[in-house]
């Protein structure tokens, strides 16, 4: 079964692209991604605990959208990103309406989970660590749905191994792991092949690339 969709993004260019992502996932399962939540069958909130007031804007989004569920049959609601890692069961519990949840190591999932949520009923799936597997470890890996012809994102490392006091970021994206070389010049020359201009490498920790 396949619909409409809108994809919500908060927070950093890594979501930004986890989110181009999530489209192309949807993208190649037949949906269709339109403007308006009135106009969806489903509404993705990709999610940041970065920034300040994180939970109450998550949190706040949900209870906006419980009516807009409720009015037409089938509709789904799922959060991903950061915030849900962090979260993990503790959405459903305190909106039971979201029908996914899931984190930052499964958005290759997200249609498969989509599908579980539908036939079986909804489904927290949070990984404490990333799949070693290239086509579902980088997100640039997966389909995409690029917002501009002209520009594109890739990622080159994630995870981040610092662990200082006041950031969260280890806990939510893992360990580092670098992308292999050939595999970032090999992407990049698809993308210059299909008309790209302008390239931005995407990490949590771009400057410790190849430490590992």
């Amino acid at each position: 079964m396949a619909g409409r969709y809108v994809v919500r993004t908060y927070g950093c260019q890594m979501n930004e692209h986890d989110s181009e992502r999530i489209a192309g996932l949807l993208d190649a399962e037949g949906y269709v991604e339109v403007d308006d939540e009135s106009d969806a069958d489903v509404v993705v909130l990709n999610t940041c605990c970065i920034r300040e007031n994180a939970d109450n804007k998550l949190y706040g989004n949900l209870g906006h959208l419980k009516p807009w569920k409720e009015a037409r049959d089938g509709r789904q609601i799922v959060v991903a990103g950061c915030l849900s890692q962090k979260d993990r069961g503790a959405i459903q519990q305190r909106a039971p309406y979201v029908d996914v949840v899931l984190g930052t190591h499964n958005v290759h999932r997200t249609a498969e989970l989509m599908t579980h949520a539908r036939t079986v009923g909804p489904i927290t799936e949070i990984l404490d660590e990333a799949v070693v597997d290239e086509h579902v470890l980088f997100p640039s890996a997966l389909p995409v749905r690029r917002e501009v012809s002209w520009a594109a994102w890739v990622t080159i490392q994630i995870g981040c191994d610092n662990n200082c006091a006041f950031c969260i970021v280890p806990s939510v994206r893992g360990a580092e792991i670098s992308r292999p070389f050939d595999d970032i010049v090999a992407e990049v020359e698809r993308f210059a092949a299909d008309g790209v201009s302008e390239v931005t490498l995407l990490g949590q920790n771009v400057n410790s690339y190849g430490r590992d």
